[in-house]
């Protein structure tokens, strides 16, 4: 697909997640103090939604059971969950992030 924007950067408060969706797929958008990232917005423990979570640094909690999830990498940083969660490349254009859908 390519890159698809989903949201003005003005408009995602630093160190907040919001959901967005790319080419039919829901993403939780997460602004940490480097930058954008992009992440599937379904835990893989429970499929809870991430973009309600706490995020911290580089780390968003589920709040359904405190899974842990590195942004970045979608690495597993806490349990109950087992499996990493899909991240996706952003940028940012103009002042527009723009997120690339395979």
């Amino acid at each position: 697909m390519g890159w698809v924007y989903v949201a003005q950067a003005d408009a995602i408060l630093e160190g907040t997640a919001t959901v967005v969706e790319a080419d039919g797929r829901r993403m939780a958008l997460c602004n940490t103090s480097e930058g954008f990232y992009a992440i599937d917005d379904i835990c893989t423990h429970d499929g809870g939604s991430l973009d309600q979570g706490t995020l911290e640094g580089y780390a968003i909690e589920c709040p359904r059971h405190g899974a842990r999830f590195d942004v970045r990498t979608g690495k597993v940083l806490a349990l109950p969950a087992a499996r990493p969660v899909r991240t996706y490349p952003t940028r940012v254009k103009a002042g527009s992030v723009e997120v690339e859908v395979p």
